[in-house]
């Protein structure tokens, strides 16, 4: 079975620079826009825009510009007409040569939001005056996903799991990491259809199920583990009929067969354990 994403996400991993790509249907209020990279120690400077077309000329709605010049900061402005407008700067920079980031563009109704997720970085408003036209740029994902919730992280699946749904987490495992752990779970019950427990001491990504008040058989064969120290991961749980398909940043991680033939009974998504959030989508 092919990866099939959440509704109104499309990843895009590793791209090349520059990166220019149609947003199908436009922008609208509600889309965020979610970037992880990494700032290169020789860099001056980076710009993400969200144009109006894909020609060189295009109308620019929303530019953003981090800018390592001598007096860093971050720069914002539209261009209609072939002409910029005002400048607005932050004079505070949050990105750092030779480090990862993640960062993320919310779309609203009278502005745009821009917190940085890593380091931290207070969004703000940002009118480019185009209310929200049909932009071009950047993958999108649609939904109500929830920024850096906090770790011990609960989550409510409302109307409980179905065939097809899928759950996206994205996160970032600190450098002295020993273990973490999802879990799809029963709140009546408290069984575990999925537990999937990274373990770095042991290079291991067990999973197992949690039913009756007993634990089940651990399964840990992988082709790969996308888990390392200091590294950041995206993970896709599918819920199929008969099993569950795990991907990590873009590639098939396992199949777990379902346990808990009752899955529509799972209403709740638990994270635990030495990780940090920046997205969840359920």
């Amino acid at each position: 079975m092919a990866f099939v994403p959440a509704p109104g996400y499309q990843p895009t991993y590793n791209p090349t620079l520059p990166y220019n790509q149609p947003i199908p249907g436009g922008l609208s209020a509600g889309m965020s826009v979610y970037i992880q990279g990494v700032a290169k120690e020789n860099m001056k400077r980076f710009q993400v825009n969200f144009m109006v077309g894909q020609d060189p000329g295009a109308d620019i709605a929303f530019h953003f510009n981090p800018r390592f010049d001598g007096w860093d900061k971050v720069v914002f402005n539209t261009k209609q007409g072939g002409q910029w407008g005002n400048e607005e700067k932050k004079r505070s920079m949050p990105f750092s040569k030779g480090t990862h980031f993640e960062l993320v563009f919310m779309v609203l109704d009278e502005h745009y939001k821009r917190p940085v997720t890593t380091p931290a970085y207070p969004g703000s408003g940002f009118g480019p005056g185009y209310g929200t036209p049909p932009m071009s740029s950047l993958p999108i994902m649609q939904g109500p996903p929830t920024f850096n919730p906090p770790v011990p992280y609960t989550g409510r699946l409302q109307g409980g799991l179905t065939a097809r749904k899928t759950i996206i987490i994205k996160g970032y495992v600190p450098p002295h990491s020993k273990s973490f752990a999802i879990n799809l779970k029963v709140s009546s019950s408290g069984d575990l259809a999925l537990h999937i427990n990274p373990r770095l001491g042991e290079n291991a990504v067990v999973r197992n199920s949690f039913l009756n008040g007993s634990w089940g058989s651990e399964e840990r064969k992988l082709s790969y583990n996308p888990f390392g120290a200091g590294q950041f991961f995206d993970l896709s749980i599918r819920c199929g009929l008969d099993r569950f398909k795990v991907y990590a940043n873009g590639q098939h991680l396992f199949d777990f067969s379902h346990r808990f033939t009752s899955f529509q009974r799972v209403d709740m998504v638990e994270v635990q354990g030495d990780v940090t959030l920046s997205y969840v989508q359920i």
